[in-house]
Protein backbone atom coordinates (compact mmCIF):
# COMPACT_ATOMS: atom_id res chain seq x y z
CA UNK A 1 0.00 0.00 0.00
CA UNK A 2 1.29 3.41 -0.86
CA UNK A 3 0.71 6.59 1.06
CA UNK A 4 -1.58 9.31 -0.23
CA UNK A 5 -0.10 11.38 -3.02
CA UNK A 6 0.09 15.06 -2.18
CA UNK A 7 -0.41 17.27 -5.20
CA UNK A 8 1.99 20.17 -5.48
CA UNK A 9 0.68 23.63 -4.68
CA UNK A 10 -0.40 25.62 -7.71
CA UNK A 11 2.55 27.63 -8.91
CA UNK A 12 5.07 25.67 -6.86
CA UNK A 13 8.30 25.00 -8.73
CA UNK A 14 9.82 21.54 -8.74
CA UNK A 15 13.12 21.32 -6.90
CA UNK A 16 16.20 19.37 -7.86
CA UNK A 17 16.31 15.72 -6.78
CA UNK A 18 18.44 15.29 -3.68
CA UNK A 19 18.27 18.99 -2.86
CA UNK A 20 17.98 18.39 0.89
CA UNK A 21 21.09 16.22 0.84
CA UNK A 22 22.81 18.96 -1.15
CA UNK A 23 21.75 21.44 1.54
CA UNK A 24 23.56 19.29 4.13
CA UNK A 25 26.76 19.83 2.13
CA UNK A 26 26.27 23.59 2.16
CA UNK A 27 25.68 23.44 5.91
CA UNK A 28 29.15 21.92 6.33
CA UNK A 29 30.65 25.04 4.73
CA UNK A 30 28.57 27.29 6.97
CA UNK A 31 29.56 25.37 10.10
CA UNK A 32 33.20 25.61 9.12
CA UNK A 33 33.13 29.38 8.67
CA UNK A 34 31.14 29.91 11.88
CA UNK A 35 33.41 27.74 14.01
CA UNK A 36 36.57 29.17 12.45
CA UNK A 37 35.43 32.70 13.25
CA UNK A 38 35.16 31.96 16.97
CA UNK A 39 38.15 29.79 17.85
CA UNK A 40 41.07 32.08 17.01
CA UNK A 41 40.38 34.41 19.93
CA UNK A 42 40.74 31.51 22.35
CA UNK A 43 44.03 30.47 20.76
CA UNK A 44 45.60 33.94 20.84
CA UNK A 45 47.32 33.62 24.25
CA UNK A 46 48.86 30.28 23.24
CA UNK A 47 50.13 31.31 19.83
CA UNK A 48 51.47 34.54 21.37
CA UNK A 49 53.60 32.48 23.73
CA UNK A 50 54.83 30.20 20.94
CA UNK A 51 55.42 32.63 18.03
CA UNK A 52 56.14 35.73 20.14
CA UNK A 53 54.49 38.24 17.79
CA UNK A 54 54.71 41.97 18.45
CA UNK A 55 51.54 43.77 19.48
CA UNK A 56 51.06 45.04 15.94
CA UNK A 57 51.62 41.59 14.44
CA UNK A 58 49.07 40.12 16.84
CA UNK A 59 46.49 42.65 15.67
CA UNK A 60 47.19 41.73 12.04
CA UNK A 61 46.84 38.02 12.82
CA UNK A 62 43.35 38.75 14.11
CA UNK A 63 42.29 41.40 11.57
CA UNK A 64 43.81 40.49 8.21
CA UNK A 65 41.22 37.75 7.60
CA UNK A 66 38.30 40.15 7.98
CA UNK A 67 40.05 42.84 5.92
CA UNK A 68 40.56 40.51 2.96
CA UNK A 69 37.16 38.85 3.16
CA UNK A 70 35.39 42.24 3.30
CA UNK A 71 37.31 43.41 0.26
CA UNK A 72 36.61 40.33 -1.85
CA UNK A 73 33.04 39.28 -1.00
CA UNK A 74 31.35 41.18 -3.81
CA UNK A 75 34.02 40.19 -6.33
CA UNK A 76 33.86 36.51 -5.38
CA UNK A 77 30.07 36.48 -5.40
CA UNK A 78 30.16 37.90 -8.91
CA UNK A 79 32.87 35.42 -9.94
CA UNK A 80 30.63 32.55 -8.84
CA UNK A 81 27.83 33.91 -11.01
CA UNK A 82 30.27 33.76 -13.94
CA UNK A 83 32.26 30.55 -13.58
CA UNK A 84 29.75 28.51 -11.56
CA UNK A 85 28.86 28.61 -7.87
CA UNK A 86 29.57 24.93 -7.30
CA UNK A 87 32.99 25.25 -8.90
CA UNK A 88 33.82 28.32 -6.82
CA UNK A 89 32.57 26.74 -3.59
CA UNK A 90 34.52 23.51 -4.00
CA UNK A 91 37.66 25.32 -5.14
CA UNK A 92 37.42 27.71 -2.19
CA UNK A 93 36.76 24.83 0.21
CA UNK A 94 39.80 22.92 -1.01
CA UNK A 95 41.97 26.01 -0.69
CA UNK A 96 40.56 26.73 2.77
CA UNK A 97 41.55 23.26 3.95
CA UNK A 98 45.09 23.51 2.57
CA UNK A 99 45.63 26.98 3.98
CA UNK A 100 44.34 25.86 7.37
CA UNK A 101 47.17 23.32 7.38
CA UNK A 102 49.62 26.12 6.58
CA UNK A 103 48.26 28.26 9.42
CA UNK A 104 48.37 25.37 11.91
CA UNK A 105 52.07 24.79 11.32
CA UNK A 106 53.12 28.43 10.94
CA UNK A 107 56.60 28.96 12.37
CA UNK A 108 56.60 32.75 12.50
CA UNK A 109 54.11 35.61 12.91
CA UNK A 110 54.68 36.65 9.29
CA UNK A 111 53.85 33.17 8.06
CA UNK A 112 50.65 33.08 10.12
CA UNK A 113 49.59 36.54 8.90
CA UNK A 114 50.11 35.44 5.28
CA UNK A 115 48.15 32.22 5.89
CA UNK A 116 45.30 34.17 7.48
CA UNK A 117 45.19 36.60 4.55
CA UNK A 118 44.98 33.71 2.08
CA UNK A 119 42.29 32.11 4.25
CA UNK A 120 40.35 35.35 3.80
CA UNK A 121 40.56 34.95 0.02
CA UNK A 122 39.26 31.38 0.28
CA UNK A 123 36.65 32.32 2.88
CA UNK A 124 35.22 35.01 0.61
CA UNK A 125 34.18 32.26 -1.83
CA UNK A 126 32.18 30.22 0.68
CA UNK A 127 29.28 32.22 2.12
CA UNK A 128 28.05 33.90 -1.10
CA UNK A 129 28.31 30.58 -2.93
CA UNK A 130 26.24 28.69 -0.34
CA UNK A 131 23.43 31.24 -0.39
CA UNK A 132 23.42 31.49 -4.18
CA UNK A 133 23.25 27.70 -4.47
CA UNK A 134 20.31 27.63 -2.05
CA UNK A 135 18.59 30.15 -4.32
CA UNK A 136 18.96 27.71 -7.23
CA UNK A 137 18.42 24.44 -5.38
CA UNK A 138 15.07 25.56 -4.00
CA UNK A 139 12.95 27.34 -6.63
CA UNK A 140 9.87 26.73 -4.50
CA UNK A 141 9.71 29.77 -2.15
CA UNK A 142 8.34 27.89 0.87
CA UNK A 143 11.03 25.24 0.65
CA UNK A 144 13.63 27.94 0.18
CA UNK A 145 12.49 29.66 3.38
CA UNK A 146 12.92 26.40 5.30
CA UNK A 147 16.34 25.87 3.70
CA UNK A 148 17.48 29.38 4.64
CA UNK A 149 16.26 28.79 8.19
CA UNK A 150 18.24 25.54 8.43
CA UNK A 151 21.29 27.24 6.91
CA UNK A 152 21.11 30.07 9.43
CA UNK A 153 20.47 27.67 12.30
CA UNK A 154 23.62 25.75 11.37
CA UNK A 155 25.63 28.97 11.42
CA UNK A 156 24.24 29.86 14.83
CA UNK A 157 25.03 26.41 16.15
CA UNK A 158 28.55 26.66 14.75
CA UNK A 159 29.13 29.97 16.48
CA UNK A 160 27.95 28.47 19.77
CA UNK A 161 29.92 25.25 19.44
CA UNK A 162 33.11 27.00 18.30
CA UNK A 163 34.27 28.24 21.72
CA UNK A 164 33.42 24.90 23.33
CA UNK A 165 35.31 22.87 20.72
CA UNK A 166 38.18 25.37 20.75
CA UNK A 167 38.42 25.26 24.53
CA UNK A 168 38.54 21.46 24.50
CA UNK A 169 41.25 21.36 21.82
CA UNK A 170 43.40 23.95 23.57
CA UNK A 171 43.20 22.02 26.82
CA UNK A 172 44.58 18.89 25.12
CA UNK A 173 46.57 20.01 22.06
CA UNK A 174 48.64 22.90 20.76
CA UNK A 175 47.15 26.10 19.31
CA UNK A 176 47.41 24.88 15.71
CA UNK A 177 44.74 22.26 16.39
CA UNK A 178 42.04 24.93 16.11
CA UNK A 179 42.93 25.25 12.41
CA UNK A 180 43.23 21.50 11.79
CA UNK A 181 39.57 20.90 12.64
CA UNK A 182 38.83 22.47 9.24
CA UNK A 183 40.46 19.61 7.33
CA UNK A 184 37.99 16.73 7.88
CA UNK A 185 35.02 19.05 7.37
CA UNK A 186 36.45 20.33 4.10
CA UNK A 187 37.30 16.82 2.91
CA UNK A 188 33.70 15.67 3.41
CA UNK A 189 32.34 18.86 1.84
CA UNK A 190 34.41 18.47 -1.33
CA UNK A 191 34.00 14.70 -1.78
CA UNK A 192 30.24 14.75 -1.21
CA UNK A 193 29.66 18.13 -2.86
CA UNK A 194 31.13 16.91 -6.16
CA UNK A 195 28.34 14.31 -6.34
CA UNK A 196 25.38 16.13 -4.79
CA UNK A 197 25.64 19.81 -5.70
CA UNK A 198 24.26 20.90 -9.07
CA UNK A 199 26.16 23.55 -10.98
CA UNK A 200 24.51 26.91 -11.64
CA UNK A 201 25.73 30.16 -13.13
CA UNK A 202 24.69 33.16 -15.15
CA UNK A 203 24.47 32.07 -18.82
CA UNK A 204 25.39 35.56 -20.07
CA UNK A 205 27.59 37.12 -17.37
CA UNK A 206 30.08 39.26 -19.23
CA UNK A 207 33.76 39.49 -18.28
CA UNK A 208 35.02 39.58 -14.69
CA UNK A 209 36.24 43.17 -14.65
CA UNK A 210 39.59 43.21 -12.83
CA UNK A 211 39.59 46.98 -12.41
CA UNK A 212 36.28 46.73 -10.55
CA UNK A 213 37.75 43.95 -8.41
CA UNK A 214 40.68 46.21 -7.54
CA UNK A 215 38.43 49.16 -6.66
CA UNK A 216 36.26 46.94 -4.45
CA UNK A 217 39.25 45.37 -2.69
CA UNK A 218 41.06 48.66 -2.02
CA UNK A 219 37.85 50.44 -1.06
CA UNK A 220 36.56 47.94 1.49
CA UNK A 221 39.98 47.23 3.01
CA UNK A 222 40.68 50.96 3.31
CA UNK A 223 37.36 51.74 5.00
CA UNK A 224 37.39 48.74 7.35
CA UNK A 225 41.05 49.33 8.28
CA UNK A 226 40.33 53.00 8.99
CA UNK A 227 37.34 52.20 11.17
CA UNK A 228 39.17 49.53 13.18
CA UNK A 229 42.30 51.65 13.63
CA UNK A 230 40.34 54.69 14.81
CA UNK A 231 38.44 52.46 17.22
CA UNK A 232 41.71 51.20 18.68
CA UNK A 233 43.83 54.36 18.69
CA UNK A 234 41.22 57.17 18.37
CA UNK A 235 43.52 59.11 16.03
CA UNK A 236 46.01 58.28 13.31
CA UNK A 237 47.01 59.94 10.07
CA UNK A 238 47.63 56.61 8.34
CA UNK A 239 44.13 55.37 9.21
CA UNK A 240 42.50 58.58 7.95
CA UNK A 241 44.46 58.44 4.70
CA UNK A 242 43.51 54.78 4.26
CA UNK A 243 39.87 55.67 4.88
CA UNK A 244 39.91 58.47 2.30
CA UNK A 245 41.56 56.21 -0.28
CA UNK A 246 38.95 53.57 0.51
CA UNK A 247 36.03 55.96 0.04
CA UNK A 248 37.45 57.24 -3.27
CA UNK A 249 37.97 53.67 -4.48
CA UNK A 250 34.38 52.74 -3.58
CA UNK A 251 33.07 55.79 -5.42
CA UNK A 252 35.14 54.76 -8.43
CA UNK A 253 33.72 51.24 -8.11
CA UNK A 254 30.13 52.51 -8.12
CA UNK A 255 30.80 54.83 -11.06
CA UNK A 256 32.37 52.02 -13.07
CA UNK A 257 29.48 49.63 -12.34
CA UNK A 258 27.04 52.19 -13.70
CA UNK A 259 28.96 52.38 -16.99
CA UNK A 260 29.74 48.70 -17.60
CA UNK A 261 27.25 46.75 -19.75
CA UNK A 262 27.81 43.68 -17.55
CA UNK A 263 28.87 45.01 -14.12
CA UNK A 264 30.23 42.98 -11.22
CA UNK A 265 27.37 44.35 -9.13
CA UNK A 266 24.20 45.72 -10.66
CA UNK A 267 23.69 48.95 -8.72
CA UNK A 268 20.04 48.99 -9.79
CA UNK A 269 19.45 46.37 -7.11
CA UNK A 270 19.54 49.16 -4.55
CA UNK A 271 16.54 50.84 -6.19
CA UNK A 272 14.46 47.95 -4.92
CA UNK A 273 13.07 49.10 -1.58
CA UNK A 274 12.89 45.59 -0.15
CA UNK A 275 16.49 44.82 -1.02
CA UNK A 276 17.83 48.12 0.29
CA UNK A 277 15.71 47.91 3.42
CA UNK A 278 16.84 44.36 4.19
CA UNK A 279 20.53 45.13 3.66
CA UNK A 280 20.32 48.34 5.72
CA UNK A 281 18.47 46.53 8.52
CA UNK A 282 21.19 43.85 8.64
CA UNK A 283 23.99 46.43 8.74
CA UNK A 284 22.41 48.50 11.51
CA UNK A 285 21.44 45.43 13.53
CA UNK A 286 25.00 44.16 13.59
CA UNK A 287 26.20 47.68 14.39
CA UNK A 288 23.86 47.92 17.37
CA UNK A 289 24.67 44.43 18.63
CA UNK A 290 28.43 44.70 18.29
CA UNK A 291 28.99 46.27 21.70
CA UNK A 292 27.36 43.31 23.43
CA UNK A 293 28.95 40.76 21.10
CA UNK A 294 32.47 42.14 21.38
CA UNK A 295 32.55 42.64 25.15
CA UNK A 296 30.23 39.95 26.53
CA UNK A 297 32.93 37.29 26.80
CA UNK A 298 35.19 39.72 28.66
CA UNK A 299 32.36 40.54 31.06
CA UNK A 300 31.65 36.87 31.74
CA UNK A 301 35.30 35.93 32.25
CA UNK A 302 37.04 39.01 33.64
CA UNK A 303 34.18 40.50 35.65
CA UNK A 304 32.14 37.48 36.71
CA UNK A 305 35.13 35.12 36.87
CA UNK A 306 33.85 32.36 34.59
CA UNK A 307 36.17 30.00 32.72
CA UNK A 308 36.22 30.15 28.90
CA UNK A 309 34.09 27.00 28.75
CA UNK A 310 31.59 28.39 31.26
CA UNK A 311 31.44 31.65 29.30
CA UNK A 312 30.75 29.74 26.10
CA UNK A 313 27.96 27.78 27.77
CA UNK A 314 26.51 30.99 29.24
CA UNK A 315 26.14 32.39 25.73
CA UNK A 316 24.28 29.32 24.43
CA UNK A 317 20.76 30.75 24.97
CA UNK A 318 21.36 33.27 22.17
CA UNK A 319 22.23 30.48 19.74
CA UNK A 320 19.31 28.32 20.90
CA UNK A 321 16.89 31.21 20.39
CA UNK A 322 18.29 31.99 16.95
CA UNK A 323 18.11 28.37 15.81
CA UNK A 324 14.51 27.95 16.97
CA UNK A 325 13.32 31.25 15.50
CA UNK A 326 15.20 30.79 12.23
CA UNK A 327 13.46 27.49 11.52
CA UNK A 328 9.97 29.01 11.76
CA UNK A 329 10.70 32.54 10.54
CA UNK A 330 9.56 31.95 6.96
CA UNK A 331 6.22 30.48 8.02
CA UNK A 332 5.69 33.31 10.51
CA UNK A 333 6.42 35.96 7.86
CA UNK A 334 3.85 34.39 5.54
CA UNK A 335 1.23 34.12 8.26
CA UNK A 336 1.66 37.68 9.45
CA UNK A 337 3.91 39.89 7.32
CA UNK A 338 7.57 40.42 6.50
CA UNK A 339 7.72 43.80 8.15
CA UNK A 340 5.93 42.58 11.29
CA UNK A 341 8.42 39.74 11.82
CA UNK A 342 11.53 41.77 10.96
CA UNK A 343 10.48 44.85 12.94
CA UNK A 344 9.26 42.72 15.82
CA UNK A 345 12.54 40.81 15.93
CA UNK A 346 14.58 44.00 15.87
CA UNK A 347 12.41 45.57 18.57
CA UNK A 348 12.89 42.47 20.74
CA UNK A 349 16.66 42.81 20.43
CA UNK A 350 16.46 46.53 21.20
CA UNK A 351 14.36 46.00 24.32
CA UNK A 352 16.71 43.25 25.49
CA UNK A 353 19.69 45.59 25.12
CA UNK A 354 17.74 48.22 27.05
CA UNK A 355 17.40 45.75 29.95
CA UNK A 356 21.20 45.40 29.99
CA UNK A 357 21.50 49.09 30.83
CA UNK A 358 20.97 47.83 34.40
CA UNK A 359 23.73 45.21 34.11
CA UNK A 360 26.16 44.86 37.01
CA UNK A 361 28.89 42.49 38.10
CA UNK A 362 26.40 40.43 40.13
CA UNK A 363 23.73 40.00 37.45
CA UNK A 364 22.70 36.35 37.66
CA UNK A 365 22.49 33.88 34.83
CA UNK A 366 18.66 33.66 34.84
CA UNK A 367 18.45 37.35 33.91
CA UNK A 368 21.41 37.31 31.53
CA UNK A 369 20.38 34.02 29.95
CA UNK A 370 16.81 35.25 29.47
CA UNK A 371 18.02 38.42 27.80
CA UNK A 372 20.35 36.47 25.49
CA UNK A 373 17.53 34.08 24.61
CA UNK A 374 15.31 36.98 23.51
CA UNK A 375 18.21 38.51 21.57
CA UNK A 376 18.69 35.19 19.79
CA UNK A 377 15.01 34.82 18.96
CA UNK A 378 14.83 38.37 17.62
CA UNK A 379 17.98 37.89 15.54
CA UNK A 380 16.77 34.53 14.22
CA UNK A 381 13.50 36.02 13.02
CA UNK A 382 14.90 39.21 11.53
CA UNK A 383 18.07 37.88 9.89
CA UNK A 384 16.36 34.82 8.38
CA UNK A 385 13.51 36.81 6.86
CA UNK A 386 15.75 39.55 5.49
CA UNK A 387 17.91 36.82 3.94
CA UNK A 388 14.85 35.35 2.29
CA UNK A 389 13.79 38.76 1.00
CA UNK A 390 17.20 39.44 -0.53
CA UNK A 391 17.48 35.99 -2.14
CA UNK A 392 13.95 36.08 -3.49
CA UNK A 393 14.19 39.59 -4.86
CA UNK A 394 17.05 39.04 -7.29
CA UNK A 395 17.07 37.13 -10.54
CA UNK A 396 18.85 33.83 -10.06
CA UNK A 397 21.68 34.85 -12.33
CA UNK A 398 22.60 37.62 -9.85
CA UNK A 399 22.22 35.54 -6.68
CA UNK A 400 25.96 35.35 -5.97
CA UNK A 401 26.59 39.10 -6.18
CA UNK A 402 23.48 39.92 -4.15
CA UNK A 403 24.41 37.40 -1.44
CA UNK A 404 27.83 39.02 -1.26
CA UNK A 405 26.25 42.44 -0.70
CA UNK A 406 24.48 41.05 2.34
CA UNK A 407 27.68 39.51 3.67
CA UNK A 408 29.53 42.78 3.11
CA UNK A 409 26.84 44.61 5.08
CA UNK A 410 27.57 42.32 8.03
CA UNK A 411 31.30 42.92 7.82
CA UNK A 412 30.88 46.68 7.55
CA UNK A 413 28.26 46.77 10.31
CA UNK A 414 30.56 44.86 12.65
CA UNK A 415 33.50 47.15 11.89
CA UNK A 416 31.44 50.31 12.41
CA UNK A 417 29.84 48.95 15.55
CA UNK A 418 33.13 47.97 17.14
CA UNK A 419 34.54 51.37 16.19
CA UNK A 420 31.64 53.41 17.57
CA UNK A 421 30.43 51.34 20.51
CA UNK A 422 33.86 49.90 21.25
CA UNK A 423 35.32 53.37 21.50
CA UNK A 424 32.57 54.27 23.99
CA UNK A 425 33.37 51.31 26.20
CA UNK A 426 37.11 51.95 25.95
CA UNK A 427 36.72 55.67 26.62
CA UNK A 428 34.66 55.09 29.76
CA UNK A 429 36.92 52.27 30.91
CA UNK A 430 40.15 54.25 30.66
CA UNK A 431 38.74 56.93 32.94
CA UNK A 432 38.68 54.79 36.06
CA UNK A 433 40.45 56.05 39.16
CA UNK A 434 43.66 54.23 40.10
CA UNK A 435 44.00 53.44 43.84
CA UNK A 436 46.79 55.26 45.63
CA UNK A 437 50.04 53.32 45.80
CA UNK A 438 49.80 51.62 42.41
CA UNK A 439 53.02 52.21 40.40
CA UNK A 440 52.65 54.43 37.34
CA UNK A 441 53.71 51.79 34.80
CA UNK A 442 51.32 49.26 36.33
CA UNK A 443 48.49 51.79 36.24
CA UNK A 444 49.22 52.59 32.59
CA UNK A 445 49.05 48.91 31.65
CA UNK A 446 45.82 48.50 33.62
CA UNK A 447 44.18 51.37 31.75
CA UNK A 448 44.87 49.76 28.36
CA UNK A 449 42.33 46.95 28.78
CA UNK A 450 40.50 44.95 31.41
CA UNK A 451 42.75 42.00 30.61
CA UNK A 452 45.74 44.25 31.25
CA UNK A 453 44.25 45.27 34.58
CA UNK A 454 43.82 41.63 35.60
CA UNK A 455 47.40 40.84 34.65
CA UNK A 456 48.72 43.94 36.43
CA UNK A 457 46.76 43.16 39.57
CA UNK A 458 48.41 39.75 39.77
CA UNK A 459 51.75 41.46 40.54
CA UNK A 460 50.44 43.73 43.30
CA UNK A 461 49.87 43.16 47.02
CA UNK A 462 46.41 41.70 47.70
CA UNK A 463 44.82 44.95 48.99
CA UNK A 464 46.07 47.06 46.08
CA UNK A 465 45.21 44.30 43.59
CA UNK A 466 41.65 44.06 44.82
CA UNK A 467 41.16 47.83 44.70
CA UNK A 468 42.64 48.16 41.20
CA UNK A 469 40.64 45.26 39.80
CA UNK A 470 37.36 46.40 41.38
CA UNK A 471 37.78 49.92 40.02
CA UNK A 472 38.63 48.60 36.54
CA UNK A 473 35.69 46.17 36.54
CA UNK A 474 33.22 48.85 37.63
CA UNK A 475 34.43 51.17 34.89
CA UNK A 476 34.24 48.41 32.27
CA UNK A 477 30.67 47.52 33.24
CA UNK A 478 29.70 51.22 33.12
CA UNK A 479 31.04 51.43 29.57
CA UNK A 480 29.26 48.23 28.58
CA UNK A 481 25.97 49.61 29.93
CA UNK A 482 26.37 52.73 27.79
CA UNK A 483 27.14 50.63 24.70
CA UNK A 484 24.04 48.51 25.33
CA UNK A 485 21.94 51.65 25.76
CA UNK A 486 23.16 53.13 22.49
CA UNK A 487 22.71 49.77 20.79
CA UNK A 488 19.12 49.63 22.08
CA UNK A 489 18.39 53.02 20.52
CA UNK A 490 19.94 51.93 17.20
CA UNK A 491 17.94 48.68 17.15
CA UNK A 492 14.63 50.31 18.05
CA UNK A 493 15.17 53.00 15.41
CA UNK A 494 16.04 50.28 12.88
CA UNK A 495 12.84 48.43 13.80
CA UNK A 496 10.82 51.56 13.00
CA UNK A 497 12.73 52.08 9.74
CA UNK A 498 12.22 48.46 8.70
CA UNK A 499 8.47 48.83 9.31
CA UNK A 500 8.31 51.51 6.62
CA UNK A 501 10.99 50.24 4.22
CA UNK A 502 9.51 46.74 4.09
CA UNK A 503 5.93 47.94 3.66
CA UNK A 504 4.12 45.70 1.19
CA UNK A 505 7.01 43.22 1.04
CA UNK A 506 5.96 39.57 1.16
CA UNK A 507 7.73 36.26 0.78
CA UNK A 508 6.97 34.42 -2.43
CA UNK A 509 4.39 31.65 -2.46
CA UNK A 510 4.31 30.76 -6.14
CA UNK A 511 6.89 29.91 -8.75
CA UNK A 512 10.21 31.64 -9.09
CA UNK A 513 8.87 34.14 -11.52
CA UNK A 514 7.73 36.55 -8.81
CA UNK A 515 10.90 38.49 -8.30
CA UNK A 516 9.75 41.43 -6.26
CA UNK A 517 7.86 39.49 -3.64
CA UNK A 518 4.75 41.61 -4.00
CA UNK A 519 2.81 40.53 -7.08
CA UNK A 520 2.97 37.60 -9.48
CA UNK A 521 4.85 38.03 -12.69
CA UNK A 522 3.06 38.29 -16.01
CA UNK A 523 4.20 34.89 -17.02
CA UNK A 524 6.55 32.06 -16.22
CA UNK A 525 9.97 31.80 -17.70
CA UNK A 526 12.60 29.19 -18.24
CA UNK A 527 15.32 29.27 -15.63
CA UNK A 528 17.81 31.97 -16.55
CA UNK A 529 20.65 30.02 -15.02
CA UNK A 530 22.46 27.15 -16.64
CA UNK A 531 22.37 24.19 -14.33
CA UNK A 532 23.72 20.68 -14.37
CA UNK A 533 22.18 18.74 -17.24
CA UNK A 534 20.77 16.16 -14.89
CA UNK A 535 18.86 18.80 -12.96
CA UNK A 536 17.90 21.63 -15.29
CA UNK A 537 15.10 19.85 -17.16
CA UNK A 538 13.61 18.59 -13.94
CA UNK A 539 13.88 21.93 -12.21
CA UNK A 540 12.60 24.23 -14.95
CA UNK A 541 9.81 22.06 -16.24
CA UNK A 542 9.69 23.93 -19.54
CA UNK A 543 8.14 27.11 -18.17
CA UNK A 544 7.24 29.68 -20.79
CA UNK A 545 8.97 33.02 -21.10
CA UNK A 546 7.46 36.32 -20.13
CA UNK A 547 6.07 38.60 -22.81
CA UNK A 548 9.40 40.36 -23.36
CA UNK A 549 11.58 37.37 -22.53
CA UNK A 550 12.98 39.07 -19.44
CA UNK A 551 12.60 38.35 -15.77
CA UNK A 552 10.52 40.83 -13.86
CA UNK A 553 13.06 41.67 -11.20
CA UNK A 554 12.14 45.30 -10.46
CA UNK A 555 15.71 45.99 -9.49
CA UNK A 556 16.26 42.50 -8.13
CA UNK A 557 17.30 41.70 -4.57
CA UNK A 558 18.12 38.98 -2.08
CA UNK A 559 19.04 39.13 1.58
CA UNK A 560 21.63 36.90 2.95
CA UNK A 561 21.60 35.79 6.49
CA UNK A 562 24.99 35.04 7.25
CA UNK A 563 24.41 33.58 10.54
CA UNK A 564 21.34 34.70 12.27
CA UNK A 565 23.15 34.13 15.47
CA UNK A 566 26.64 33.55 14.43
CA UNK A 567 26.48 37.26 14.04
CA UNK A 568 25.44 37.69 17.65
Amino acid sequence: MTGPHRAPRPGAAAGAPGRWLALSVLILAVLLVAVDATVLGLATPYLSEDLEPTGNQLLWIGDVYSFVIAGLLVSMGSLGDRIGRKKLLLTGATAFGGLSLLAAYATSPEMLIAARALLGVAGATLMPSTLALIRNLFPDPRERSVAIGIWGAAASAGAAVGPIVGGFLLEHFWWGSVFLINLPVMAVLVLVGVKLLPESKNPDPGPWDLLSVGFSLVGMIGVVYCVKELATHATGAAAIVAGLIGVLALLAFVRRQLTLPKPLLDMRLFKHRGFSGAVLADLLTILGLSGLVFFLSQFLQLVQGRTPLEAGLAELPAAIGAVAAGLVAGAAARRYSVRAIVSGGLAAIGLSLAVLVFLNAHTGFPVLGGVLLVVGVGAGFSFTVTADVILSSVPKEQAGAASAVSETAYELGAALGIALLGSMVTGVYRGFETPAGVPADTAAAAHESLGGAAESAAHLPPDLAAGLLASAQDSFVAGLRIACGVGAVVLLATAVGAWFLLRGQTLQDGADGDMDGRRPSDGGRADADTVGAADSDHRDGGQAAGADGSRRDHGGVRTGVTEPAARI
